[in-house]
């Protein structure tokens, strides 16, 4: 029986052991809510303050720097509207980011639009890199926020962070990157880079789903999203969930500790897996090539194929990948990054996504390569019959 082969890492990883093993307690006899006074609370209060310690090192900040929520998205809304809705009463009237980012970056900066904010969109190249001259010329004094994602979730493009936040700054704007495929990656650290803001998400790096974290550096004003309570100094109110959090430290410390290790694995058998299929495929588009890439993502287009028929073959076949974006309900359509990067509707519809991680070995990618281009050439052959 061959493998199943799960590539879809960046939409979600597995739980590791070591963080149901550490979360295991809050579910029993430590289930106190770290608001109350008596020892049940104290223990959850001393229980999340830690792990508050935990992730501000993980990130190279001050305790009072982590805010935790529960995904990427609830961070990324956050950011952006939080800082325009402070900074507009300043007469910074405009939002500043990207078409190839996260959905929920572009669902904020439409909810920013929508009260009145002016939405200026930065230009990229074919590889997904943002111009450095569209960002000269867009990021003036009068931006409340700007957004970049450090590294794409579609095609790993990896955009250099400390300088955008550095230019941001010459001109007072607030500064946010969607860290999100970063974080376990890349090198972050908070006291060395300067962005004010960045967003963290616990599934994609051996967490439970329903926890994350926003940075927000000291003295950054920010509007909170909710109302109605004290935790979290006023920032997020509700009732903190202490397991998940403690499970979130669990993995962040590991994935720190292991990223070095692990990128040059990843990179290694990505590396192998593009190789293959180049060599395999001579007409297969390798989307975001041309730049600097993250070492988990390869995404691919083979022209004549569709990203349905070809996800559906690889399913039947063991083999689970996407054609994007994990935020779509399940669906298939078109990729918005894709388009923003030029590619043509024929080729992005062709998309394939795979994402390496914690469970992906040598066996597997040897498999992939060998699945696939039969796969798209027999998915060729059946567009080319009903054409």
């Amino acid at each position: 029986m061959p493998p199943a082969v799960y590539l879809d890492h960046a939409a979600t990883t597995p739980v590791r052991a070591e963080v149901v093993a550490a979360m295991t307690p809050f579910f029993g006899p430590r289930f106190g809510n770290p608001s109350s006074l008596h020892r049940w609370g104290r223990e959850a209060r001393a229980s999340l303050d830690e792990a508050r310690e935990r992730v501000a090192a993980c990130l190279g900040a001050r305790t009072d720097e982590i805010c935790f929520t529960s995904c990427g998205t609830e961070g990324d809304n956050f950011a952006i509207l939080g800082a325009w809705r402070t900074a507009r009463q300043h007469g910074r009237r405009a939002v500043v980011t990207s078409g190839i980012e996260h959905k929920a970056i572009l669902g904020a900066v439409h909810q920013a639009a929508a009260e009145g904010a002016e939405e200026r969109w930065l230009a990229v190249d074919a590889s997904g890199t943002v111009e450095p001259a569209s960002f000269r010329d867009l990021v003036r004094d009068d931006v409340a926020v700007c957004s970049v994602m450090w590294v794409n979730n579609e095609i790993g493009t990896v955009q250099d962070i400390p300088v955008l936040a550095d230019e941001a700054h010459g001109q007072g704007v607030t500064f946010h990157t969607d860290a999100v495929q970063a974080f376990g990656k890349i090198a972050i650290d908070a006291s060395r880079q300067p962005f004010d803001l960045l967003t963290v998400s616990g599934h994609k790096i051996g967490a439970p789903k329903g926890i994350g974290a926003l940075y927000i550096r000291r003295g950054t004003p920010l509007e909170p999203l909710l109302h109605g309570g004290s935790q979290d100094a006023g920032r997020r109110p509700g009732t903190e969930n202490v397991a998940f959090v403690v499970g979130f430290a669990c993995a962040a410390e590991m994935a720190v500790a292991e990223r070095d290790a692990e990128s040059a694995r990843l990179r290694r058998l990505r590396d192998a897996l593009e190789a293959a299929l180049v060599a395999r495929i001579p007409d297969v588009v390798v989307h975001g090539r041309r730049g600097q890439r993250a070492p988990h993502i390869l995404n691919v287009s083979v022209p004549g194929t569709d990203s349905e028929s070809m996800l559906m073959a690889l399913d039947l076949a063991g083999v689970a990948a996407s054609s994007g974006s994990a935020c779509q309900s399940g669906s298939v359509s078109p990729s918005h990054v894709l388009a923003a990067i030029g590619v043509s509707p024929d080729v992005a519809s062709a998309a394939v996504r795979m994402s390496l991680g914690v469970l992906t070995t040598d066996e597997h990618v040897g498999r992939v390569a060998e699945l696939f281009p039969a796969l798209a050439e027999k998915a060729r052959r059946l567009t080319g019959s009903r054409a």
